[in-house]
């Protein structure tokens, strides 16, 4: 029996490629292709250009959080109140426009309130030692009461141009501001978490946050960077949708927390934390978007879609712990 592993491991690294062709991104490139596929035969207005276009704006806000909230959840850490953040961040944006703020004003607000309030949870997490479960569902509710304090039932209009460009503008032909963003902050977080010292500290901390912090890794540092880092994408994304929307309500981003964890889940991001690729979660929203976006096109209730993400998560959670205990037992 002890010989099997020493068997095993030298065949992996012996076989790069089929460790890489049986690898959980694999897998996704598939789902991704047959998807496709099943759109594109479902709704004769998929293959369009635009409406591909279009798909694109239905997962590059949720992507972008969780770029971010993939290196929190590697850490052995986790964010709930990223959608709050969103409300609380374009609230104040629209606040801000009441006043007569520029279109430079409104992103600065919008982005350096989605980093006030991840440094808020950072500190409580870190500094405070606090479970941070239990901080962002604290501060879930703190952010998005201040929002519905402050606008009620109402709502903020009458954004400039200028700003509606950041959530409805094209780079080039179909090809949208907001996946060129999305595309570089994909390129930004797979350097940081796989090509950076600070990367292997994250995977550390998040396998034995003991033992990363008597090799040297600060670790309560390294945690506060990500949370402010999530409340940054949060920030951006503020900025994203509500130029998109050219409106800000209270109730604005509801439910976003539980599509960007499904995101990065389904990914390959292990919720216990120390394993998963940037990589498996770019696909994992490119399939989130490809799949609500063929369900909108088939005119499905947006309550189906909240029972379809809801069941997804529990599936991609659920699935490993299985394999591993059928593997224990055999």
């Amino acid at each position: 029996m002890t010989d099997t592993p020493h068997r095993h491991l030298p065949d992996r690294l012996d076989n790069p490629l089929k460790s890489a062709i049986l690898s959980w991104e694999s897998l996704l490139v598939l789902v991704a292709v047959a998807i496709f596929i099943v759109n594109s035969f479902s709704s004769p207005y998929f293959l369009n250009a635009w409406s591909l276009s279009d798909l694109t704006f239905n997962f590059t806000e949720k992507a972008l959080i969780a770029l971010a909230m993939a290196l929190l959840i590697i850490s052995g850490e986790i964010d709930l109140s990223v959608a709050a953040i969103i409300a609380l961040a374009s609230t104040l944006m629209g606040f801000a426009l009441q006043y007569g703020a520029d279109t430079p004003v409104l992103v600065a607000i919008g982005i350096g309130t989605g980093i006030a309030c991840g440094a808020f949870n950072g500190f409580l997490v870190t500094g405070l030692k606090l479970p941070s479960i239990v901080v962002t569902i604290g501060t879930m509710s703190l952010f998005r009461g201040i929002s519905f304090i402050i606008l009620g039932d109402q709502s903020f209009k009458g954004y400039p141009a200028s700003f509606a460009w950041f959530g409805q503008g094209y780079v080039f032909w179909v090809i949208s501001f907001e996946l060129v963003l999305f595309a570089v902050a994909a390129l930004v977080f797979y350097v940081l978490l796989h090509r950076t010292n600070f990367g292997r500290r994250v995977y550390a901390i998040g396998n034995n946050d003991v033992a990363a912090k008597f090799s040297g890794v600060r670790v309560e540092r390294v945690k506060f960077i990500l949370f402010c880092l999530t409340g940054l994408m949060s920030g951006m994304a503020a900025v994203l949708l509500t130029a998109r929307l050219g409106s800000t309500r209270p109730s604005i981003a509801e439910g976003w927390e539980l599509e960007a964890i499904t995101m990065v889940v389904l990914g390959g991001v292990s919720i216990l934390g120390g394993a998963g690729t940037i990589i498996g979660v770019v696909l994992a929203a490119l399939i989130m978007g490809l799949v609500t976006f063929g369900l909108g096109l088939l005119n499905v209730p947006g309550i189906v879609m909240s029972i379809f993400i809801g069941a997804l998560l529990i599936i991609v959670i659920a699935l490993p712990i299985l394999y591993r205990q059928l593997r224990s037992r055999r």
